[in-house]
This record gives structure tokens, C-alpha cells and sequence, in this order.
């Protein structure tokens, strides 16, 4: 069983549930194309343009977040995973809607292949931020005095927008000591919409081989997590 037919498990006939972004994102989310074909009732929030375009294209009925809320379930994937389920997000530069929609859900399950557990955030040595474009030499003044190396993200020339309009800075960093202290002087940067750190949001993390086949799964005990297991054992 692959992680992806394994985060299929967790879905309710007729839930409203959000969708990430990136690879992992887009092979759920053809999966789930597939189901619903065949007849699951499920409505989805996408993180991105690019997966509401792939959702559509496979008969996948979308909704607004105000539609959806709160959502049952978010499958995403994760840039990096430590120990404690704690993520680094956005290097497929959906990160702050990514977050929105996880925290708008009761379960976020994450979908992660090789190379993405780590011991310690940082191991990857990049950590995405988005911010506004006017605050982009403010914000690349602070975070420097963090000890970090912001670097816009470029897409054809210039500065890449999110669909949120706002540029990314990716951030050299080396092995984070202290997440949420870090997190917490970020956010307090004006012009700092978000960053790729996601603290204490996964409830399930499924990791995959090369071929993505599952190896391991990882739960963090909450009373949200066991009202999705009686609720999808009952579909």
C-alpha cells in the first residue's frame, strides 16, 4: 500500500477536506479523483491554484473555505519532518495557504517519502518565508540579524508572487535549536505573512519509500484524532 491509498483511508464519504500542494499533494489528489468517480462524496478546499486546476480536472467538487470549515481532514505534504511531527513546509510556495487550511482542520495528515525525516528542522538548510513585496528589504534586513540568509525566490527573471501576491524568502538556515523561538521572531518582522514552520499541527504523519510505499506511520494522540478514526471506520 502506497502512502497516498493509505491517506485515502482517512477520508469520510461525504467530508469536506483540504488539499496541499507539491508532488505528494498531486498523487493524493488523483487518487481521490478516482474515488470520487466512482462514487465518494467529498468536497474540497485546495492550498493552491495549481491543485484546484487538478482537483477540477478530475471531477473533484471544490468549495471556499467559509464553505468548508471546519474541514474534516487536510492531506498535504512536508519538506521536513523531526521527531516530534514538527514540519518545515513551502518549497512548493503555497505555505501560508497550506497553513491556513491545516489549521482550519480537525486532522492534518502528512504525506512524506525519503530524505524528508530529519533529527532536528533545519537539517535541509532552507526554511521558506513569505512576505509583502514592499517589506522585502525590511524583512531581509531582520532576518539577516537572526543569523539567517534570505535569498527571493525568482521565478523567469523576477521575484516570484504567491497566489497570495506576496514574494518568498528563502531563508538559509542551519539546524533550528529553538523552532518556536525562531518562529516567533520571524512573525514579529512587519511585512511577515508566514513561515514554513508548521509546530504541533500534524496528527498523523505516513512516510514512504523510494516508491513511496509505506514504511512507517507516525499519531499524535488527541481527542480530534480518535473522532476521525470512529468517524472513517464508520464509512
Amino acid at each position: 500500500m502506497t502512502i497516498y491509498e493509505r491517506a485515502l483511508e482517512f477520508v469520510a464519504d461525504g467530508s469536506a477536506i483540504g488539499v496541499g500542494s507539491g508532488r505528494a499533494s498531486a498523487e493524493f489528489i488523483k487518487l481521490l479523483g478516482a474515488r470520487v468517480a466512482a462514487g465518494l462524496r467529498v468536497r474540497c478546499v485546495p492550498t493552491s491554484r495549481k491543485s484546484a486546476d487538478l482537483a477540477a480536472s478530475l471531477g473533484i467538487p471544490l468549495i471556499s473555505l467559509d464553505q468548508g470549515m471546519p474541514l474534516s481532514l487536510t492531506v498535504d505534504g512536508a519538506d521536513e519532518v523531526d521527531p516530534h511531527m514538527n514540519l518545515i513546509k513551502g518549497y512548493g510556495r503555497a505555505l501560508v495557504r497550506e497553513k491556513i487550511v491545516a489549521a482550519a482542520s480537525q486532522t492534518l495528515v502528512i504525506l512524506v517519502g525519503p530524505g524528508k525525516t530529519t533529527d532536528v528542522l533545519g537539517a535541509r538548510g532552507k526554511l521558506p518565508v513569505e512576505v509583502v513585496p514592499f517589506a522585502l528589504p525590511l524583512c531581509q534586513a531582520r532576518l539577516r540579524q537572526l543569523g539567517l540568509r534570505p535569498v527571493p525566490f525568482e521565478a523567469d527573471g523576477k521575484v516570484f508572487l504567491s497566489d497570495n501576491g506576496n514574494a518568498i524568502l528563502d531563508c538559509g538556515v542551519d539546524p533550528i535549536a529553538d523552532p518556536a523561538g525562531l518562529e516567533s521572531k520571524i512573525r514579529a518582522i512587519p511585512g511577515v505573512v508566514g513561515t514554513g514552520l508548521f509546530l504541533d499541527m500534524a496528527d498523523v504523519v505516513l512516510i514512504g519509500d523510494d516508491q513511496f510505499e509505506a514504511t512507517g506511520e507516525k499519531r499524535r494522540g488527541s481527542a480530534a484524532m480518535a473522532a476521525l478514526m470512529t468517524l472513517t471506520k464508520g464509512a
